[in-house]
């Protein structure tokens, strides 16, 4: 055997590197690989052994990658992606991207979007991860994030801002009975409330939007509460209420009349939306698509005369000068 051919370890000590390293439990790693826990030990030995070095910190509660098993893991990821890639290409299978956010983003924004992409791009297949957990990409072999907060990282994407008004089914706003055409009004209504403030929408309670009015707290006709914010936004759909409308994430719900806005006027957010792209998915041909894509959506959003839903200075000011993926 060729020496560069020797100095290679074997792919199986890899896999188990990578899964030990990515769950930081062997117990966890042996799981996915269908392995035993002393076969996944042995395979990290193994390649500790034929590395020279020490991998990991072995610890009571776990594993922890050392200095250089975590430069070592970061090359790792790199490497098997860009073989998973080019057996895909042989194969002509789809490329994949795995594509984490949270519900609500995933449910009212992206996933309505998808379809398009898919048309221009038959062979490159996202998969979407919707949850609230801001994992680490490089470690869990995420291609991309699309998150919410009031602080950009230096690394991530702007993509738009926000900003707050109520919105509502058509048929509550068309109710004789009940009126709907000042804030005050919003008495006579069940108000949709987001209970999880840990999601990051600390305005999900009403309370920020009845302040920026100068108005008391009104006492609604009932109160419902949720955890998610798809779930607040499906139930104003539904007619059960009214929702504190994040824009311009719902403007597709209202261009469509399945929402509407009953009030002019809205309230700027301090948050805003971005992209994060893994280090190791940025010279992929499939993740620039995606990225550039993503982007080119999110360009949308730029308000116009033309556009009913849009208003002056929809967009928060974000962070200029992102490039796509360089």
């Amino acid at each position: 055997m060729p020496e560069n051919l020797r100095r290679l370890p074997p792919l199986d000590l890899i896999k188990g590197f990578d899964a030990a390293a990515r769950h930081a439990n062997i117990t966890q790693a042996a799981a996915e690989l269908f392995l035993t826990q002393s076969a996944v030990s042995r395979q990290i030995k193994a390649l500790e052994e034929h590395l020279g070095v020490t991998l990991f910190h072995r610890r009571a509660r776990g594993l922890a990658l050392t200095a250089r098993g975590e430069r070592y893991h970061a090359a790792v990821t790199e490497a098997l992606k860009l073989l998973r890639a080019a057996a895909d290409q042989v194969r002509g299978e789809p490329q994949t991207l795995t594509v984490t956010t949270t519900p609500g983003i995933a449910s009212l924004w992206l996933i309505p979007r998808l379809a398009e992409f898919a048309r221009r791009h038959r062979d490159i297949d996202v998969r979407i991860s919707a949850n609230y957990e801001a994992v680490d990409l490089e470690h869990k072999n995420i291609d991309f994030a699309i998150r919410y907060g009031s602080t950009k990282p230096p690394e991530g994407i702007w993509l738009f801002g926000e900003r707050l008004r109520p919105v509502c089914s058509p048929a509550l706003l068309n109710d004789p009975k009940r009126p709907l055409d000042r804030p005050e009004d919003l008495r006579h209504h069940v108000l949709l409330h987001l209970e999880n403030l840990a999601n990051g929408a600390p305005w999900g309670d009403w309370s920020i939007w009845f302040r920026s009015l100068g108005m008391a707290d009104v006492e609604p006709a009932g109160l419902l509460r949720f955890e998610r914010y798809d779930e607040v936004i499906a139930a104003a759909i539904a007619g059960q209420g009214v929702a504190p409308g994040a824009f311009p994430l719902l403007r597709r719900q209202v261009r469509e009349g399945r929402l509407v806005t009953p009030f002019k006027g809205s309230i700027a957010s301090p948050r805003g939306y971005y992209l994060l792209a893994a280090a190791a998915s940025r010279e992929r041909p499939a993740a620039r698509d995606f990225a550039a894509w993503v982007l080119r959506e999110a360009g949308r959003h730029k308000p116009s005369a033309e556009d009913p839903v849009a208003t002056q200075s929809e967009e928060a000011s974000g962070p200029t000068g992102d490039a796509p993926l360089s």
